[in-house]
């Protein structure tokens, strides 16, 4: 062989070894990509997008996990989106502005339906749609919570994801459900869980007046309903947490992306071990993702009953993952000494409740929690009482 055949060097390997196609297409999209433990998504810098034909931007979160991700899209006063499909399932919530959503159906016909600030919305799957703003003042800013990264990532071919005629007649619901109705449905889980309430559809106009029903598993005097929208493999739910109190700590999988929808508060985060929590403030228009198994409760600081929407992967229909079938079994509200996920009030550190007392009281909020807690006593507890690991309640059988 001659020595001018023989290679020279290393071989190239790029794009041959630890491709994220997700990653790639969001780089190459041309608009901003966000990462961060949450964002205010309504503060965000976006650019024009040319795929949707308005403004955007990634949201991408730390706690964002394999499957699911973020992103914004803006559309200008008096402007439209340009039409656009997917093969991944994509849920919008309304963070400012009113508009209409125009959806073509496999059969032929259109969906048309108005939206304005805190409607939820689901696009069937692989549908063409596109949105219209009604202001001829003021932007509409839409989140997007979606399984891209999943869908990007297992086929790595973009144009197989944005420009695949294969259609899911099944997907589309009764007509009623763009229109705002839906249909009820109560799961009893047994004598030990508490049931689950479901609603599906495909269109909620309004999160702050939709109907919820009690989960007293999750904090006294907690609301909640799961969302099925448009027989999809995301799951979304609605939680309220009353005036003067807050919810249990709990952990679960990764990319749940909780939406901030009425009222004031912050969450708290942390990992057994962990000596200091990771605060995030939230209101309407913050969205944050809490990272697999990481520890975190929700705190209502205001005068008023606090909601949030949280969308992640695995419906209460199509769990998809065994961490999410188990949550849809009640996992998700069993304290971990029974092998659950959530943290009991009796059990949680003493420094959770005397944090929230000292929040409250900067917003004259009284507490409806001396029914739980003895909080003069702990109000008067040493500095030093309150150091070192955070508390945490020893674990009894396996970890779900």
């Amino acid at each position: 062989m001659d020595d001018t055949d023989t290679q020279v060097g290393e071989p190239d390997i790029s794009g041959r070894f630890l491709v994220d196609p997700y990653l790639n297409w969001a780089q190459n999209e041309g608009i901003p990509v966000h990462l961060d433990f949450g964002h205010d998504l309504l503060a965000l810098e976006t650019k024009p997008w040319d795929r949707y034909g308005a403004r955007g931007c990634f949201a991408h979160t730390h706690g964002r996990g394999d499957f699911m991700a973020n992103y914004v899209i803006e559309v200008p006063p008096g402007g439209k989106t340009a039409p656009v499909k997917h093969l991944y399932e994509a849920f919008f919530y309304t963070l400012s502005g009113y508009g209409t959503t125009i959806i073509w159906l496999p059969n032929g016909e259109k969906q048309t339906f108005e939206w304005g600030p805190k409607a939820v919305f689901a696009i069937p799957l692989n549908c063409e749609y596109q949105f219209f703003n009604g202001s001829g003042r003021e932007p509409a800013r839409l989140s997007c919570t979606n399984d891209a990264p999943l869908t990007i990532n297992l086929y790595h071919n973009v144009d197989f994801v944005f420009a695949n005629p294969f259609a899911f007649p099944e997907r589309m619901g009764r007509a009623n459900h763009f229109e705002g109705e839906g249909e009820h449905l109560r799961v009893n889980r047994g004598s030990n869980v508490a049931d689950v309430n479901l609603w599906e559809t495909n269109f909620v106009p309004d999160l702050t007046s939709f109907k919820l029903y009690e989960l007293g598993a999750r904090g006294k005097g907690s609301l909640n309903v799961s969302f099925i929208f448009a027989d999809g493999t995301m799951h979304s739910h609605m939680s309220q947490i009353p005036k003067g109190r807050y919810k249990k700590a709990h952990r679960h999988a990764a990319g749940t992306h909780v939406h901030a929808v009425t009222g004031e508060g912050y969450s708290l985060l942390w990992y057994e071990g962990d000596s200091e929590f990771k605060e995030i403030p939230w209101r309407h228009g913050v969205m944050y993702t809490p990272p697999f198994w990481m520890l975190h409760q929700h705190f209502n600081t205001c005068n008023e009953p606090a909601r949030y929407l949280a969308c992640s992967l695995g419906s209460r229909r199509y769990p998809f993952i065994s961490l999410r079938k188990r949550s849809a079994e009640g996992a998700g509200s069993q304290s971990i000494q029974q092998g659950g996920r959530q943290i009991e009030y009796e059990d949680q550190d003493p420094r959770v409740h005397r944090k929230w007392l000292e929040e409250i009281a900067k917003n004259g909020v009284p507490s409806e929690m001396g029914d739980i807690f003895n909080e003069d006593a702990i109000m008067a507890l040493n500095p030093e009482e309150l150091t070192g690991p955070i508390k945490m309640p020893q674990s009894v059988g396996p970890a779900v």
